[in-house]
């Protein structure tokens, strides 16, 4: 509490204490802390992990707590597959391949198609022919309209999306340096694409867009990157219209006027497509490049992405999924803040840990790109919609959706990888890990060795083939290309041709050195490492597994399972002496002659008070069938959970039955095993009693002790007279869901308390006593 001030006219001073508010102000200090306790209790059970809790010395609580984080992940695992897999579809690859198959393989009346196109006229072929016959579809197969208005359906089921968009590239005349052997002959040089190099200037009629240079920024498009070389997004431009008589029209005016020429070094054909039967877009882009060299190089690329999220009553199965998925992050969130404040930087010394952070900051931005996905469709489709008649740029959008999709997938991989953090305390999960970071250094030294030889070869196949073999053209394929020979996979005709001498020289001699000598030393290296783990593992004392966990509990069950069993017979042999009335204390006195404990007959008892009615002590004929018939009912229920948990607890060797056999075999029958249980429980009961007793003399012991009516022994410290663990009281099921015993103890432990002051008043010690 704070203390009061008081104003005066000197300095502030701080009033003192009343004597009354101290204990008003422990009072408030203690409940305080109490609150701070459970908050940090309730901190620790939701967020406890292996590294927030003391499991060091504990193997135990180790498996246990690597369980439960193993539980919780798996959940969350389920969660994000259902989101990825969401966001996907089984009819995405076919939108994709009937898209291809109408624009790329549908050839002209010249029999040119998009994949055929090598030169200018090719391209004129195609886009005056197959393009405009792909993209606007008015009519049905029998030349009546589709009544679908303005709109083009392509294939009667994909709406085009605003109208199509044409795009050149082009570069400057004298944009490369001609040498001066050939000046005279040649006036003009047109070199390869880069963005400096550019074509900015207007050329032609100077009648519209198709003619006028428009930046990047302008266009608001976005780069491209090409077979040959990576483009801009800006550049000169044309809009179809939204006919096809009209854009035929527009078509032949570039080809008169010359749109092609020797300046130009790609074309883009940008148009998208949506099919509302499965929801999909589909944006395509066409991309005709025009090398130095003469000749053009088609390329594609086609994106099917489910942009609009939320339409059919998965998708809103799905918002319930990603609601979950972000809780899930919280609750990493502030599970890895919790560590790292613990570790520190030592949190990072494992890699688990950094995989953990990994997939959290990958959740994080796959949330963050989310909002921005639909927000940006949705003012896409807004504009789409009030304007009709212009490009849909959806391009950027698609992109970003591959990207996102993408990293999905690669999330979704670590993810799956990271189970082996919660199992990996098997042993056997053990072996692969500790194989991998024991010949870590060998790899390391192997790898420096293995590539200096790869890069070596591939910088010869480059130089050897690079003019001839397209799979040696550059030197990033000449890398694939070794990789794929040491898997089988080479054309060695194609080097052969290339180089009729050092070519076979070239491949024999990376074959052995590559693929018998390099190849099997890295196989030789991992397998001496792990015949080494291996042996080491065999050598340890087992530790407490995930197996051995759970058969405890397996074992744990059916052993109470049967103890209740046992005394729902016990309890009816009792009523089955045929008398109309049973007295309480022949029930109780008949349970001791069938050798229950005292605890247990106090249990029992509770059940008889159950159906005691009108607490007379006796049970009436009518009560004790009431007793038969929820006795037989407990008893089929126990046999039934007795039979789905297994007939024994630890069964024998095959061939062998018995407890004779169990011996011979160094196996423990299950009837020996369960009758060596019961009686550790018995003795850990009685164990109980005469430690709650000796803390009873001990507490009396200091009493005296501070009366001054005993004196304290030598060289015994006050607050150390008596020292022993203290045992987690043992819990004894009971038999019917009723808490018997402990209501019956009460008076007995106080007329205990009340003999033992009596004693003391007298000055007389007490004794132990035996339970």
């Amino acid at each position: 509490m704070p203390r009061m001030l008081s104003y005066s006219t000197g300095p502030l001073q701080p009033q003192p204490k009343k004597p009354e508010d101290e204990p008003q102000e422990t009072a408030h200090r203690t409940r305080v802390s109490s609150c701070c306790l459970y908050i940090c209790q309730g901190i620790r059970g939701l967020w406890g992990t292996t590294l927030t809790e003391n499991t060091a010395e504990n193997r135990e609580l180790y498996v246990k707590t690597t369980l439960r984080e193993l539980l919780v992940y798996i959940v969350f695992l389920v969660d994000i597959c259902l989101l990825t897999y969401g966001m996907t579809s089984s009819s995405a690859y076919y939108y994709t391949k009937v898209m291809s198959e109408l624009f790329l393989h549908t050839p002209s009346d010249t029999g040119v198609s998009f994949q055929a196109i090598s030169s200018m006229a090719d391209f004129w072929d195609f886009a005056q022919g197959p393009l405009l016959d792909s993209l606007y579809w008015t009519k049905w197969y029998n030349n009546q309209s589709l009544g679908h208005g303005s709109h083009s359906f392509i294939y009667y089921e994909n709406m085009l999306l605003g109208v199509p968009r044409l795009r050149q590239l082009k570069v400057r005349n004298d944009s490369c340096v001609v040498h001066e052997d050939f000046r005279e002959d040649i006036l003009s040089c047109y070199d390869v694409y880069s963005p400096d190099k550019e074509e900015q200037l207007p050329f032609g009629p100077l009648n519209g867009t198709a003619w006028t240079y428009h930046s990047q920024d302008e266009l608001g498009g976005s780069s491209h990157w090409g077979r040959l070389t990576s483009y801009s997004g800006g550049g000169y431009y044309l809009d179809l219209p939204g006919s096809r008589q009209g854009s035929a029209e527009a078509l032949r005016d570039l080809q008169e006027g010359l749109w092609l020429d020797r300046g130009t070094r790609v074309v883009f054909i940008d148009f998208s497509v949506y099919n509302a039967n499965i929801n999909l877009f589909c944006v395509l882009r066409l991309v005709v490049e025009f090398p130095a060299t003469g000749g053009a190089i088609p390329s594609w690329q086609i994106r099917t992405v489910k942009l609009i999220r939320y339409v059919s009553n998965w998708d809103f199965f799905i918002v319930g999924c990603e609601v979950i998925f972000c809780v899930f992050i919280f609750y990493y969130v502030v599970e890895e803040i919790l560590e790292l404040h613990i570790h520190r930087l030592r949190y990072l010394s494992s890699i688990w840990n950094i995989l953990d952070l990994v997939v959290i900051l990958l959740s994080i931005v796959a949330v963050g790109f989310h909002i921005f996905r639909t927000l940006e469709v949705n003012r896409l489709m807004g504009k789409l919609l009030q304007q009709p008649n212009t490009y849909a740029d959806f391009e950027f959008l698609a992109f970003c959706q591959t990207q996102y999709n993408n990293m999905n997938a690669v999330n979704l991989f670590f993810a799956w990888i990271k189970i082996f953090k919660y199992i990996s305390f098997n042993k056997t999960m053990t072996q692969l890990s500790s194989t991998l970071a024991r010949c870590a250094k060998d790899i390391l030294g192997f790898a420096v060795m293995f590539f200096i030889v790869f890069f070596a070869y591939a910088q010869l196949g480059y130089l050897l083939f690079g003019t001839q073999v397209e799979n040696f053209s550059t030197f990033i394929k000449c890398i694939f290309t070794q990789f794929r020979i040491i898997l089988g996979d080479f054309d060695y005709n194609a080097i052969d041709n290339a180089n009729r001498i050092l070519g076979p020289a070239y491949f024999v001699t990376y074959v052995f050195f590559v693929f018998f000598v390099l190849l099997n030393m890295f196989l030789a290296i991992i397998n001496d490492t792990y015949s080494e783990v291996k042996e080491e593992l065999a050598g340890q004392k087992d530790e407490l597994q995930l197996s051995d966990l759970l058969k405890q509990g397996y074992n744990k069950t059916l052993l109470r399972l049967r103890l209740r069993k046992e005394r729902v017979s016990d309890v009816q042999k009792v009523l089955q002496g045929g008398e109309q009335e049973t007295q309480f204390e022949d029930f109780t006195n008949t349970l001791r002659e069938l050798g229950h404990a005292e605890h247990e007959i106090t249990e029992l008892t509770a059940t008889f008070t159950k159906f005691d009615r009108d607490g007379n002590r006796i049970l009436d004929e009518k009560e004790q069938g009431k007793m038969r018939q929820d006795l037989e009912e407990e008893r089929v229920a126990l046999n039934t959970e007795i039979e789905k948990l297994g007939r024994s607890i630890v069964s024998s060797p095959q061939g062998e039955s018995g407890p004779e056999a169990a011996r011979a075999g160094g196996w423990v029958s299950g009837e020996e095993f369960y009758m060596l249980t019961r009686r550790v429980m018995q003795l850990e009961t009685v164990l109980e009693g005469v430690v709650s007793q000796i803390d009873a003399v001990s507490s009396k012991l200091k009493m005296l002790e501070r009366k001054g009516w005993l004196a304290p022994s030598p060289g015994v410290k006050e607050q150390a007279i008596w020292k022993h663990p203290q045992p987690a009281p043992a819990v004894t099921p009971d038999p019917w869901g009723v808490q018997g015993g402990q209501e019956s103890e009460v008076p007995y432990k106080r007329e205990e308390e009340a003999l033992e002051e009596r004693r003391l008043s007298r000055g007389e010690i007490p004794m132990l006593q035996r339970s």
